[in-house]
């Protein structure tokens, strides 16, 4: 009897751990900007985050488990980046992580995740090369992924908006000196090269700089008659503002940065009419984005009612969707099995920027492609779609 009563103790000990075990909660690294000037697009994106694992977890959770969010602020700095990917990685020991606003930060961090073959998701960064640091044959597998509009699909869309449709045959560019700015100009100069045209001016600012009377000098002397920009919020409204001081006022048509409220509201009347490539823009068109927008909206009680950054709120949100099918479809929570089922999603995964319908490919890890973006521009102190 006694030896039953132990074997059953023993059985029921072992269940209840086991019951523990397979309880434990998957953890997903959430890293950005919560603070300084890109903090917009980060704080909006780990909100889209947040609203999409608390929507699974009511719903069950993924395999039976809870979706758990470990969250870190890199503030737009490589080095920080670096440090938080191997915390994430190591410490932490996360499924995957999702993030990334700044391109410089991917493409200092995301090598760790490659290393540990563990997926990292994308989710604002647009670099053209994010997806393509890790290629074959040296890598035969690529662990990163991305759902936001690369900058090869942005620079020719805003040079299309310029030239094609409205004319402009004299442009300058202005963008910041980051590795976004800077990769950004150049997919700007090869979209215009592609249209016979030669910038009249190229011009470099600086992150925190307040004062862009030079380089407008320089555009306007040279005839410009738009100006076509690759940086972030606050540096963007510095040229809106310094436009309207020199007495010079051409539009300003640039990358999807120009939709952050630290543009639109530190620029105030001087940015209206600003235009930019959208994936995701806060108008409740149909019942999927309704619903987004109106959960973020009592959740997280924005001001005005305006998400900071539509863009990086939806993008957030639909990539740990992305994720939860992935591993979903894979039933584990094992790196390599993970990238496979990315690669080859089975289910179609409705999403608030669009239904994603075997989105990547093993050789293709974009989701997004032109016919999911819009022009945008600012209008009342919100993004609208351009007529």
């Amino acid at each position: 009897m006694d030896f039953r009563l132990k074997l059953l103790a023993g059985t029921l000990a072992f269940a209840v751990s086991a019951a523990g075990y397979a309880a434990d909660p998957i953890k997903i690294g959430v890293a950005g900007p919560y603070t300084g000037g890109s903090s917009s697009m980060g704080v909006s994106m780990r909100d889209g985050v947040r609203l999409a694992i608390e929507e699974i977890n009511k719903s069950g959770g993924v395999l039976g488990r809870q979706l758990v969010a470990v969250e870190r602020d890199d503030e737009a700095k490589n080095e920080r980046g670096v440090q938080i990917a191997q915390e994430l990685i190591n410490k932490e020991q996360v499924t995957a992580t999702v993030g990334y606003i700044n391109t410089g930060v991917a493409l200092a961090s995301q090598r760790f995740y490659q290393d540990a073959k563990i997926p990292v998701f994308n989710n604002v960064a647009t670099g053209s090369v994010i997806t393509h640091q890790f290629k074959a044959p040296e890598y035969p597998d690529n662990y990163v992924f991305r759902n936001a509009a690369h900058d090869s699909i942005q620079a020719p869309m805003i040079v299309e908006e310029a030239v094609t449709r409205r004319g402009f045959k004299k442009v300058a560019i202005l963008a910041d000196s980051t590795n976004y700015g800077q990769l950004g100009r150049e997919d700007l100069e090869k979209a215009l090269d592609a249209k016979g045209i030669k910038p009249v001016a190229v011009e470099k600012f600086n992150i925190k700089d307040v004062d862009m009377t030079a380089q407008l000098l320089k555009a306007k002397a040279a005839g410009a008659e738009a100006v076509l920009t690759y940086g972030i919020g606050p540096e963007l409204a510095q040229i809106a503002n310094g436009m309207t001081k020199l007495g010079w006022k051409v539009p300003i048509i640039g990358s999807w940065t120009l939709s952050m409220a630290n543009y639109i509201d530190n620029s105030g009347a001087n940015g209206e009419g600003a235009r930019m490539p959208q994936t995701f823009i806060q108008d409740p068109d149909t019942p999927k984005r309704k619903a987004f927008i109106d959960a973020y909206l009592a959740k997280f009680k924005p001001k005005n009612n305006r998400i900071d950054s539509p863009v990086s709120a939806a993008q957030g949100y639909d990539s740990i969707f992305l994720l939860a099918a992935a591993i979903k479809q894979a039933n584990s929570t094992d790196g390599p099995k993970i990238r496979e089922a990315l690669e080859n999603l089975q289910t179609p995964v409705e999403g608030v920027v669009m239904t994603y319908n075997k989105p990547f490919t093993h050789d293709n890890h974009d989701a997004i492609t032109a016919k999911e973006v819009v022009i945008g521009e600012v209008k009342g102190g919100r993004v609208v779609k351009a007529n």
